[in-house]
């Protein structure tokens, strides 16, 4: 089966890189990681004139979702160009909102709208942190078969990545809604938030081996550039391969969500850890082909390097996902 994307597709993907090229997004990135959330907030109002979380978002709720395919696209770009902030989360949370059916409408029509149009970030609590909830408009916590909003982030905890700021959600809060439905939105949720996690580990391989490509072209040893020996080529080769084999488990779990096929979730765990591993075996041969100018915080580099591993272990370890594929 092949997975192509269509000229709207491609065309959508290419303004999102047009843009994010044009953002100084490592600035916006340096800037959230020291809690500074204005810059990062500039570029999310941008992403959303843009359209990208209205994707997540029903037609009925002033969205034009859920559309996975798109989704997918954008997600890539976003972790190609490392954009801070829980974009996962709230498109996660959108989800989650319209998934609760009847017992959830009146709270989907009040908060789905602001959602799509970006006035609006959310964060999400379905376990036992919530990323960002101190620069969130909104934190949403499931635990059990209650919804709540909760008004306070909790204590920080440590995170590999400063950009990634991780809370542990207080106990509770206004309750939205409780019983059944809310556990199956929160399943339905957790799907999707490891699909758009998916996409964005796809993006930051991408990221750190295009970076990689362009400095062992520069760097030079024996009188050489260090790209032309076979052992860097390989290396490259190997890292190029493992993010090619994951874009179509990309593609192909973003067509499964969208036909609510029942073995979308295994389709969902088995792009996840495709891309997640991918992501990190980029980053570790960007580490190792960069040498010791590769440990500096202050080389851009250094801002994928470190949610390549996050992102590897967010919303599904790779031993959870594949206990998902082989159950399945």
């Amino acid at each position: 089966m092949r997975f192509l994307l269509t000229d709207e597709q491609r065309e959508f993907a290419r303004s999102l890189d047009t843009m994010l090229s044009a953002a100084d997004t490592p600035a916006a990135v340096r800037a959230w990681a020291g809690g500074d959330h204005a810059p990062g907030r500039a570029l999310w109002s941008r992403l959303a004139d843009a359209g990208v979380f209205a994707l997540a978002v029903p037609e009925e709720h002033e969205g034009v979702g859920p559309l996975p395919v798109e989704l997918a696209v954008a997600y890539t770009a976003l972790g190609r160009h490392a954009v801070p902030g829980p974009v996962v989360e709230t498109a996660a949370a959108a989800v989650l909102l319209a998934a609760l059916g009847d017992a959830g409408l009146a709270l989907a029509k009040e908060r789905l709208p602001s959602l799509a149009s970006g006035r609006r970030v959310a964060s999400l609590g379905l376990g036992a942190y919530a990323l960002d909830a101190d620069s969130a408009d909104a934190l949403f916590v499931v635990r059990g078969d209650e919804l709540r909003l909760t008004a306070e982030p909790g204590p920080p905890r440590a995170s590999t990545d400063p950009a990634r700021r991780m809370f542990s959600p207080s106990d509770g809060g206004e309750l939205l809604a409780s019983g059944p439905a809310v556990r199956e939105a929160a399943a339905r949720a957790t799907d999707w938030a490891a699909f758009l996690t998916a996409a964005q580990s796809l993006g930051v391989g991408e990221a750190l081996l295009a970076q990689t490509v362009a400095y062992v072209k520069q760097r030079t040893q024996f009188g050489a550039p260090i790209g032309s020996f076979q052992a860097v080529k390989h290396r490259l080769a190997d890292t190029l391969i493992g993010l090619e084999f994951a874009r179509p488990l990309l593609h192909g779990a973003a067509l499964a969500l969208g036909a609510g096929s029942p073995r979308a979730g295994a389709q969902v765990a088995a792009a996840k850890v495709a891309a997640g591993e991918a992501a990190y075996a980029a980053a570790r041969a960007a580490l190792q082909l960069h040498g010791a100018l590769g440990y500096t915080q202050e080389l851009d580099l250094s801002l994928w390097l470190r949610k390549a591993r996050p992102l590897r272990d967010a919303w599904g370890t790779p031993s959870e996902c594949r206990r998902r594929v082989l159950a399945d």
